[in-house]
């Protein structure tokens, strides 16, 4: 059963030029030209992947509204964002909101498709079976690839897909420094410094949610991050 993406964008036109490219790539294709729409869509069923503009119709920042209420129903349904809008400000909210991706529509379609291509290979890593390593544990963390969980303490930890891959390269060898190159292969992702250091405070702020005396993701200046041994 072919993939199916869920395009979320105002101008018919530039929706049209997205469908058009992600069907010759054998994706089955949905498109909503506003937050509600789609919202109704995806309470009956969510696709395997979402990509969003952040100026939806008469809602400036309607993107955002609807990555967040995509995160609370689901922790690793993958979520682009894909818009006009370039500031490092807006990207970093995206991120925070959630997003696996943040990109501006100046890409060309065989990069973003090749984006898309790698956020589908962790999914399907994710769910292949025999899965090397498939399970983590390291003192309080307990991370299954299987199923794609983490727990701290026990406690659920709501992890996307990047950061899944971010922590599970950093706790597979704790105390093992991972400069930002390793933790975007780790992620199968092109990410910049920023985006990468968002991540890492967003996992962060996930696990101090649950325990605030986690300080167990170490940054090594000028060098990268490491997970401390228990």
């Amino acid at each position: 059963m072919s993939k199916r993406i869920a395009i979320v964008e105002d101008e018919a036109a530039i929706r049209e030029n997205y469908a058009a490219a992600f069907r010759r790539e054998g994706y089955s294709v949905d498109m909503y030209e506003a937050r509600q729409p789609a919202i109704d869509a995806f309470a009956a069923r969510l696709p395997n992947l979402v990509l969003i503009d952040i100026n939806l119709k008469d809602e400036i920042e309607g993107g955002f509204e609807l990555c967040r209420e995509l995160r609370s129903r689901s922790a690793d349904l993958p979520i682009i964002f894909l818009t006009a809008r370039d500031s490092e400000f807006d990207a970093v909210s995206g991120l925070r909101l959630g997003a696996d991706d943040y990109l501006t529509k100046d890409i060309s379609l065989p990069h973003l498709m090749a984006r898309v291509a790698a956020l589908f290979r962790r999914m399907d890593a994710i769910q292949a079976p025999n899965n090397a390593d498939n399970r983590v544990q390291r003192g309080h963390l307990e991370l299954d690839i299987d199923r794609m969980t983490v727990r701290w303490k026990d406690t659920p930890v709501g992890l996307t897909l990047t950061e899944f891959w971010m922590v599970h390269a950093l706790a597979r060898y704790p105390g093992h420094v991972k400069n930002r190159q390793q933790l975007m292969d780790a992620a199968q992702a092109v990410l910049d410094d920023n985006t990468i250091t968002s991540h890492v405070k967003r996992i962060r702020r996930k696990f101090v949610a649950i325990d605030e005396s986690f300080d167990a993701v170490e940054t090594v200046y000028g060098m990268g991050y490491r997970w401390l041994e228990a």
